[in-house]
């Protein structure tokens, strides 16, 4: 069997589609893949500034919207042994409970909830190193690799934005499966760059 190359996939806690995938990429990792993943913020924010408009990243009408982006930045880079976890919690919170995560106590209880320390969280997140690391992350992936949304993947100098419309439910060979699925059809069939159903199966 070949290996599966490393890989980046971008995050926007608000995004289904970035929930689902990123569920099979923490399944598929609890179930033993022993995946290269490297997880980028992506503010989809800055995707609808018209052109001349301030960055959402200064806009202050932006900013409560960076809030768990920022949260899920430190914990990545801080406190990585409990990323999955929160990870999960933040999307979890915002299209399994209706949260508002722009809310700083439905935040900290996404954290709490997934056993690191909600409040040194909070205080990096105000320290502000986090959104300049979003902020770098994010514009490196539009200028280098023209990213416009999440989740996209991305192997060596390719990368492909992609909806999955199911969730593993905790299977972790389904969704090793599905990624392994992705990455080889990047790394293999470069010239396909659509493939879309007209019509949802469910």
């Amino acid at each position: 069997m070949v290996a599966t190359p490393p890989f980046s996939v971008t995050w926007d806690y608000r995004c289904p589609f970035a929930r689902n995938a990123h569920e099979h990429i923490l399944d598929g990792l609890a179930g033993g893949a022993d995946w290269d993943v490297t997880f980028v913020p992506f503010f989809l924010n800055e995707t609808h500034v018209e052109e001349g408009g301030a960055p959402s990243w200064e806009d202050p009408a932006h900013i409560p919207d960076l809030l768990s982006l920022e949260a899920g930045v430190v914990v990545r880079d801080r406190f990585p042994e409990h990323f999955p976890k929160v990870h999960r919690s933040l999307f979890s919170t915002r299209h399994d409970d209706g949260g508002d995560l722009r809310d700083r106590v439905i935040v900290r209880n996404a954290l709490a909830r997934a056993g690191v320390d909600a409040d040194a969280v909070l205080a990096e997140v105000d320290a502000g190193w986090p959104r300049k690391v979003a902020r770098a992350e994010h514009e490196r992936m539009v200028e280098d690799l023209d990213v416009f949304g999440v989740p996209t993947f991305i192997v060596g100098d390719r990368a492909v934005f992609t909806r999955l419309m199911t969730r593993p439910q905790g299977d972790g060979e389904t969704a090793r499966a599905t990624i392994d699925r992705i990455i080889r059809l990047m790394d293999a069939h470069p010239e396909l760059n659509e493939f879309k159903h007209t019509r949802l199966t469910r």
